[in-house]
């Protein structure tokens, strides 16, 4: 999987979602990358009640709830939108 140093041409895939500690969550990534932020970073997620959070699915390249309106999507998460646009594309959620 890996024929250069790095992730430069691996595209970021979800995989797991957990909360390890009060206010912070996890995103596990396919390719062995683990990223935890804080709940805050997602005022949609922090409306998300605490016991609902591990219901979590996935849904194009993000993740929801049944009770959030909104998807978190994978370049939210690492954070530059130009670099990790891999799952955006007209007419894709």
């Amino acid at each position: 999987m890996y024929k250069t140093e790095g992730y430069w041409n691996v595209t970021p895939r979800i995989k797991r979602l957990s909360f390890p500690r009060r206010g912070k969550f996890q995103v596990d990534l396919q390719d062995g990358r683990s990223i935890v932020m804080p709940v805050s970073a997602f005022p949609s997620l922090k409306r998300v009640p605490v016991k609902e959070r591990d219901k979590w699915y996935l849904i194009g390249g993000g993740v929801t709830w049944d009770s959030c309106p909104e998807v978190i999507h994978i370049e939210q998460i690492l954070g530059n939108f130009q670099n990790y646009s891999h799952e955006m594309q007209v007419g894709k959620i």
